[in-house]
């Protein structure tokens, strides 16, 4: 039929109660347009889907063709129901909600193409909470995307190919697998992409697919199990497998929870693991421990974390420095920045977005920031020593910005063993710490904190230490007034190293 007529078959046989036979995705997507056209309402549509089988390599797969939805025969009564003029095939769907209900129209429930076909009248009737899973519909249709991506998921994890003698001819490899759900067409395209141009073939009990090295072809059921199923090689894996397995670190409850029993069947290693968490909870648990762990006697000493670390080699630079795990996360070590030898160093708390970018210190808004201070206090950048206490950028994501995290203890005293070699290099007589986490890492935690040595000149370790606000800080006060007055024991702490630097200090070391 052309036009309106052809587009009424399952209209037609919706309106005549005869069910609907959908076999594909794109059967149902097919049927349901034709349903929505002519407004027939869920409750009055019968879904039906039909199976098939086969025997063990009896026959050579064909390239699967999408099946033609069954129609039923227009009786005059059916067509009569039926106005053509409602009839309009414009169905717009967001991308989003097609591909849940494609993932979802591989799970396997009962009702799955009527619940649907539900779906998508409710959001062409303006439902669009249909997608919320706080919708109960919404709720079921992401329950059922998710179940079939965590098949798919499984199914990646343990197929497990067994290799075919050479004298039976193609399919070099066969897998057998028993998914939940319908997810086969998905994962042949991904085993597809992963072995190239040999030849394989995966068997369910509903369906199979074989890859020939250029086409992918679709079949009923081939296999019923994977009895038949013998791999010379399989022997070498066990051994390898019972070589690695240690009984002493074994956590069956774990292992069993990771890997699902329906698994278990169909893995070569299924067949032994049983056998080997029996002999280690029969003592093999003991034997796989180090004798002098097992023998060792004698009272526990305590012994602080610091000592209880391995010895390591000093790193030579600190582009190789991993004395602390923030450089993994950073893109590179920024190390101080100045003169060989200057009388006054700033040390601020670390790098921030900008300085980890360009691996400079100091190049940012809080840089520039620092910048007007130094020219207020009449102090020329080129002649003082720029550095932090860490040397890595610690941040935590938000969006696609990272945003500045304060350093643990732990960190800063990691980076103090690369602070240490800077000041023996420098040799200042004057060190400004901006902030507390720069106080702390040149005074050591225990001593005071910043707002009792603000002003205050601290004598410490033959050099005098002058306590500001770290830059960034002075950016972040929201107040413009104390705004203002941050700035100005900024500028004046920095005036005082001057001072200090020049032996115009005090004549006795403040308290």
């Amino acid at each position: 039929m052309d036009g309106t007529a052809g587009r009424i078959n399952a209209a037609v046989a919706a309106a005549a109660g005869q069910p609907l036979l959908v076999q594909s995705f794109a059967d149902w997507r097919e049927a349901a347009r034709e349903l929505l056209a002519f407004e027939i309402a869920p409750h009055t549509v019968k879904w039906i889907t039909h199976e098939g089988g086969g025997d063990l390599f009896s026959a050579a797969p064909q390239p699967q063709s999408a099946p033609a939805v069954a129609s039923a025969t227009a009786s005059a009564d059916a067509i009569a129901v039926l106005n053509p003029r409602k009839a309009n095939p414009t169905l717009h769907l967001p991308r989003k909600l097609m591909d849940m209900l494609a993932s979802a129209a591989c799970c396997r429930v009962a009702d799955r193409w009527a619940f649907l076909y539900r779906v998508v009248w409710r959001w062409q009737h303006g439902d669009q909470v249909v997608m919320s899973a706080a919708d109960e519909d919404g709720s079921r249709l992401h329950a059922m995307f998710k179940a079939v991506h965590r098949e798919e998921h499984d199914m990646h994890a343990y197929i497990r190919f067994r290799e075919r003698p050479e004298e039976a001819g193609a399919p070099r490899f066969v897998a057998w697998f028993e998914p939940s759900h319908d997810v086969l067409p998905q994962v042949a395209q991904h085993f597809v992409s992963r072995m190239g141009r040999i030849s394989w073939m995966i068997a369910t009990p509903d369906a199979s697919v074989l890859w020939d090295g250029a086409t992918l072809h679709n079949t009923g059921p081939l296999m019923s199990s994977s009895a038949d199923l013998d791999d010379p090689g399989e022997a070498l894996w066990l051994t390898y497998y019972r070589s690695i397995f240690n009984p002493a670190r074994l956590n069956a409850q774990r292992l069993q929870s990771h890997i699902p029993s329906r698994f278990w069947k169909n893995l070569p290693e299924g067949a032994v693991v049983p056998e080997m968490i029996s002999q280690a909870a029969a003592g093999a648990r003991r034997t796989g421990q180090a004798e002098a762990v097992g023998q060792r006697r004698g009272t526990t000493i305590a012994i602080t974390p610091a000592q209880a670390q391995p010895r390591r080699d000093a790193p030579s630079t600190l582009d190789q420095c991993r004395r602390c795990e923030l450089w993994q996360h950073a893109t590179q070590a920024v190390g101080g920045e100045g003169p060989q030898r200057a009388r006054i160093m700033l040390v601020g708390e670390q790098p921030g977005d900008q300085e980890d970018l360009a691996g400079q210190p100091f190049v940012g808004p809080a840089g520039k920031l620092l910048d007007v201070a130094l020219a207020d206090a009449g102090l020329d950048r080129r002649t003082v020593y720029l550095t932090n206490a860490v040397k890595h950028f610690k941040w935590e994501p938000r969006g696609k910005r990272r945003l500045h995290k304060t350093p643990a203890q732990r960190e800063v005293e990691a980076c103090a063993y690369w602070l240490d070699q800077e000041l023996a290099q420098v040799q200042p007589d004057v060190i400004v710490a901006l902030g507390s986490t720069a106080l702390k890492a040149v005074l050591g935690s225990s001593h005071a904190v910043l707002k009792d040595t603000l002003g205050q000149p601290i004598r410490h370790n033959g050099r005098w230490v002058v306590t500001v606000y770290h830059p960034s800080f002075i950016l972040r006060v929201p107040d413009d007034a104390a705004k203002k007055n941050a700035m100005a024991v900024m500028v004046a702490g920095l005036k005082l190293a001057q001072q200090l630097a020049a032996g115009q200090g005090p004549a006795t070391p403040a308290p």
